[in-house]
């Protein structure tokens, strides 16, 4: 009885896992010992993947923990990295575990590229080689006993959870065997099993015969529910495998019921029911017979037959000369318990004993994406306090600047350059004056003309790619059962049109800061000369000498000093603003860790705010000091003026100098503006170039699955048939319904004559055919029967062949082949000795020359002869004449 069911193993094709995995490290890591053992591991991460799937597994336990091991690296390296069609691309294929192909078609199989696709198709071989593993198992021993439960549920389990993640994990049709429904079939076979593996444990251990019941009666409950979810499930009983397994499933759900109807006429006998152990044991001897009868061949039962014929019979004698109980009926029988000690194994990794994640060190894909969203965050929030404390120092600026400060004050006595001028003029010129910018704008154009064709390249790449798949679905219609290009490169696309969107932005400001440059390049141009030049290009006025010492210009100096004051302390904070950090990738894994999620929003706002509102206190401080300085500069500047001597060349003096102060904090601005815009352009060619590899990666990945459904197609056309199926016209119908109808009084068509065999003789036997009621139709005449002759020996002939002799009489009987030897066609075979083989016509037994003479032809007494042959072209005198083609030698049946 020790019949148990195993699953066969998927076979998978092999997958380089190392290059394009190795290439996301590359670019999403920084080169060092990180990248480096990250490399490292991903090697590992192959060879482990050879080792599960790359070779044939022996039934044993260490083949299996490298099948879990490599499952549960698998699951923790899931969250790492980027698994998807339009990302980290990497396409597995399986061939179904159940179908045996055919022979121009191949076998079935699926390519996705899906990790939770791998993941499935890994643990349905763990569940299959779980099942090989049980059925090797000797079931005469305890730990075998132990072993065997343990696999088969373990398969179980491991069936179960295929059952519930399959379509989800593929999104999209999985291939049969593991269909929800296959799995799902295959998970109840393995839970009898082992539910029948604790009935064989309790049997071994001699447990209480009611325990021993209850344990069977659930186990023959599990087979049928398995035997129901095989047979009535569409798909599955066209597969040899459910074939096969569908006997044994009945067989077992039979021997298990019978097995639970003997323990429990145990338990009748002993409370003195013995009309009910009688019953039970008739129950479980019909049980049992209809196991012999139909799977005999499947199950072996004879010991347990015997053991129940041996008990009953013994029930029946005591109950006639003793007890004279009353025997049941069985539908009157109390049901028996149930006890399921068989439970499916949950499957939550890790699964294998020995397992070390390689990629411990590495965060998972959820707390990368948060950390850049945060580092996002983080640099809007840096740039907007920088910002605004850029935006309020241009400002204080330009107030000064058309003010003429400190200039003015400066420039009391109208013949010399300003201080502020000459510093001015000496850092525009150690910046490397106009030379510097004119080549930063000069650079600008290629910069950004290299991202943009980067990035046309790669948007070309993906809609020719796209315009292929179009081409190919409008071509296969429904075949083409893959993801469209148009939806999976959709982020990408728009991914695109952002950097787009950038260099548009990015082009329009360097236009706006070359038209700045434009505007202040004279002045910018006067600041880059030497002091005499300069001093010469300055118109000289009448001093002012009676303001040196006044009062105003005590006041606009201790003012102008503080706005210095504030402008270095905003240097500082921008400073401290761009060198905090703080490390979210410790919240982030516990969040994670806690609610399986990330709110990424909520903790990345609250350290933010943590993190920078003191800054921006002390940003809004300082935008406070600042207005009310300027104020106050404001109004000491009027009463400054007013007390000025006011004449042309003071004034074409002081506009001098105002448009040279304004041109030294253009050329400071402008100089950063260029300097952000290189730095901007060179950060997004990386950017882009990145771009370009990630779509570059998609579609290789896209062709590989194009050509590889490509394959599959022509292998399903080569499996259709050449030509489909059509309907008649249907005057071609009722012509050949007339001519193949009966006639008249005739209810079937006549039969041919057949030659039969009695004693060595032939004889032709003729249906009887019952007499017709009307008029018969006119038929043509019936076609001759072919000679016959009976030879009187052996006969060889190793000239030309004769010319065909005339037909015999229509008594002849047809030739026909003894009974039990083949009919060999092309060529008819002849009625020869009893006990010879026939031969072919023209067969030359003796090929090397040696031949015997013509021996002619001898009638039988009483038989006629052949008439002479006819003259060459007329036919035979006497019968019809039939269509000059060849006829089939024998009748028709």
């Amino acid at each position: 009885m020790a019949t148990f069911i195993s699953v066969p193993l998927k076979k998978s094709s092999e997958v380089d896992l190392v290059k394009p995995l190795s290439k996301f490290v590359t670019m999403n890591y920084p080169a060092g010992e990180e990248q480096t053992e990250y490399i490292r591991a991903l090697e590992e991460l192959n060879k482990l993947r050879k080792n599960a799937l790359g070779r044939p597994l022996d039934k044993h336990d260490s083949s299996l923990e490298i099948l879990l091991r490599y499952f549960d690296q698998l699951s923790a390296v899931e969250p790492k990295f980027p698994f998807s069609e339009n990302q980290l691309c990497l396409t597995f294929t399986w061939k179904d575990a159940f179908d045996r192909g055919s022979l121009f078609g191949g076998s079935v199989k699926l390519a996705l590229a899906s990790l939770g696709y791998e993941k499935t198709c890994v643990l349905f071989n763990a569940a299959a080689l779980a099942s090989q593993i049980a059925s090797e198992q000797n079931l005469d021993s305890d730990e075998g006993l132990r072993a065997a439960a343990k696999y088969y549920q373990l398969a179980s389990g491991a069936l179960l959870h295929i059952k519930d993640t399959v379509l989800s994990a593929l999104n999209r049709e999985p291939t049969m065997d593991i269909s929800p429904e296959t799995v799902g079939a295959l998970h109840h076979i393995m839970l009898a099993q082992a539910q029948e593996v604790f009935f064989l444990k309790a049997t071994s251990d001699k447990m209480k015969d009611a325990i021993i019941a209850k344990l069977a009666n659930q186990a023959a409950d599990f087979y049928g529910d398995a035997f129901k979810q095989c047979q009535y499930k569409e798909n599955l009983p066209k597969y040899f495998y459910f074939q096969e397994v569908l006997p044994v499933l009945a067989a077992k759900h039979c021997i298990m019921q019978a097995n639970a109807e003997l323990h429990q006429s145990i338990l009748a006998k002993q409370n003195k029911h013995f009309g009910e152990e009688i019953a039970r044991l008739q129950h479980a001897a019909e049980l049992v017979k209809t196991v012999a009868s139909r799977y005999d061949e499947y199950v072996s039962v004879k010991d347990l037959s015997d053991k129940i014929n041996r008990a009953l019979a013994n029930a029946k004698k005591d109950n006639d000369f003793i007890y004279h109980d009353r025997v049941p009926e069985v539908k009157d029988l109390a049901n028996i318990g149930k006890a399921a000690l068989a439970k499916a194994t949950a499957i939550s990794p890790p699964l294998s004993q020995k397992f070390t994640d390689l990629f411990e060190k590495m965060v998972p894909m959820a707390v990368q994406q948060a950390m850049g969203v945060y580092n996002q965050r983080k640099a809007e929030t840096v740039n907007r306090l920088v910002g605004t404390m850029r935006e309020a120092t241009n400002l204080c600026n330009g107030v000064l600047a058309s003010l003429n400060l400190p200039a003015a004050l400066e420039d009391l006595s109208g013949d010399t350059i300003p201080q502020s001028i000459a510093e001015k003029s000496r850092a525009v010129v150690s910046k490397g004056g106009l030379q510097s910018i004119e080549q930063l704008i000069r650079d600008l154009p290629d910069l950004m003309t290299r991202n943009r064709e980067i990035l046309d390249e790669s948007l070309k790449m993906l809609d020719d790619e796209e315009t292929t798949d179009n081409e190919l679905r409008s071509k296969f219609n429904q075949r083409w059962n893959r993801t469209p290009s148009g939806d999976l490169y959709k982020p990408l696309r728009t991914e695109g049109a952002t950097f787009r969107s950038k260099l548009d932005v990015a082009t329009h400001a360097d236009g706006v800061v070359r038209e700045r440059f434009n505007t202040n390049c004279d002045m910018i141009t006067l600041l880059c000369k030497s002091e005499g030049e300069l001093n010469a290009a300055i118109p000289s006025a009448n001093p002012a000498k009676t303001l040196q010492g006044s009062e105003v210009v005590n006041v606009l100096r201790s003012l102008l000093t503080q706005l210095d004051e504030v402008k270095r302390e905003r240097e500082g904070l921008e400073g401290e603003i761009k060198a905090a950090t703080f490390d979210m990738t410790a919240n982030f894994l516990a969040a994670m860790e806690q609610d399986r999620s990330i709110n990424e929003e909520a903790l990345s706002l609250s350290q933010l705010d943590q993190q920078y509102g003191q800054y921006n206190q002390k940003v809004q401080a300082t935008l406070r000091t600042q207005e009310e300085l300027l104020g106050k500069v404001q109004t000491a500047h009027q009463e400054f003026s007013g007390l000025k001597q006011s004449n042309s060349e003071a004034n074409s003096r002081e506009e001098v100098l105002k448009k040279l102060a304004s041109a030294h904090d253009s050329y400071v601005e402008i100089t950063n503006n260029l300097s952000e815009g290189t730095k901007f352009y060179n950060s997004l060619t990386e950017i882009l170039l990145k771009f370009q590899n990630k779509c570059s990666d998609i579609v290789f990945a896209r062709k590989t699955e194009r050509d590889e459904l490509l394959k599959e197609l022509q292998q399903s056309i080569a499996r259709e048939p050449s030509a489909p199926s059509f309907n008649a016209p249907a005057y071609q119908s009722n012509l050949a319904a007339s001519a193949a109808a009966p006639g008249p009084g005739a209810a079937n068509p006549t039969p041919a004559p057949r030659t039969v065999f009695v004693s060595g003789q032939a004889q032709q036997q003729t249906p009887q055919q019952p007499q017709p009621t009307q008029a018969k139709v006119q038929q043509p005449p019936a076609r001759p029967p072919p000679p016959s002759f009976t030879p009187q020996g052996p006969t060889f002939n190793t000239g030309p062949v004769p010319p065909a002799a005339a037909a015999p009489p229509g008594g002849n009987p047809p030739p026909m082949a003894p009974p039990g030897q083949a009919q060999g066609p092309p060529y008819p075979s002849y009625q020869g000795y009893p006990g010879y083989y026939q031969m072919p016509m023209n067969y030359n037994p003796y090929p090397m020359g040696y031949s015997m003479p013509y021996m002619p032809y001898q009638a039988q007494p009483g038989q006629p002869g052949y008439p002479g042959a006819p003259p060459a072209g007329q036919p035979y005198p006497g019968y019809p004449q039939q269509p000059p083609q060849q006829q089939p030698y024998y009748p028709q049946q």
